[in-house]
């Protein structure tokens, strides 16, 4: 990792409701009913959290690996990109350190799935479920989520040089 010190990075993303079901949220069915439209399957934290890990790497931004007009992600498990990003990050000698990200809905409701999203990214990152916080907010009926059209996510991400103490995950973070 250049200059061996830690890093931040953050990662915002959003769709809109109306896309085919189920939708999913760190590759987790959060409502079976509705879907998020998207290129790949819209998962707004996957794509957030890769956004963050991207930043903190200084490698980017998901579009320019995944670009949304290109329909070989057509369909995609956002979960499998992550995993990308993540390989991506111990090539440059990173692993990550904790991530933070906040759901923002209107009617959604991330609790019920809370842990199981931890778990899933905990996994995807190669990082204990302790290093990884997952919370969700409203708008209180402000703007597009408020009014119940979308869906949105944003990350927060530290990544750390890998070290003897810490070497990279088998997923490569």
């Amino acid at each position: 990792m250049t200059g061996g010190y830690p890093r931040i990075g953050t990662g915002f993303d959003a769709h809109r409701l109306g896309g085919p079901p189920p939708l999913k949220l760190a590759g987790v069915v959060v409502d079976p009913g509705q879907g998020l439209v998207a290129t790949s399957d819209g998962d707004a934290v996957a794509h957030a959290v890769a956004d963050a890990l991207l930043g903190a790497a200084s490698l980017g931004d998901v579009g320019q690996f995944f670009p949304s007009g290109d329909e070989r992600w057509r369909g995609a498990d956002s979960m499998e990109l992550l995993a990308r990003v993540v390989a991506m990050l111990g090539v440059k000698g990173m692993s990550i350190g904790n991530l933070d990200v906040t759901v923002i809905a209107e009617r959604v409701r991330i609790s019920p799935h809370r842990d199981l999203m931890r778990t899933r990214l905990a996994t995807v990152l190669g990082a204990e479920p302790d290093r990884v916080s997952i919370k969700a907010t409203t708008t209180d009926g402000m703007g597009f989520a408020g009014r119940g059209e979308g869906v949105a996510a944003s990350a927060v991400v530290l990544v750390v040089p890998v070290s003897p103490d810490r070497p990279p995950s088998s997923s490569g973070g």
